[in-house]
C-alpha cells in the first residue's frame, strides 16, 4: 500500500473517530439536561 493511500485511510479514520467522540459527547446523559433546558425555557411564558 502506498504511502499516501495509508495517509488518506488514517485521516479518513481520524475524521469518523472524532464524528463520534462528538456525537457521543454531545448525547451523553450528563449534557441531556443541559441540552433540553433551551427548550422548556423557549416554551415558559414570558411575564
Amino acid at each position: 500500500m502506498p504511502v499516501q493511500s495509508l495517509a488518506y485511510l488514517l485521516f479518513g479514520l481520524a475524521l469518523c473517530a472524532l464524528f463520534a467522540i462528538i456525537i457521543l459527547y454531545y448525547y451523553s446523559r450528563k449534557r441531556k439536561d443541559r441540552v433540553e433546558e433551551a427548550k422548556y425555557r423557549m416554551m415558559e411564558e414570558n411575564d
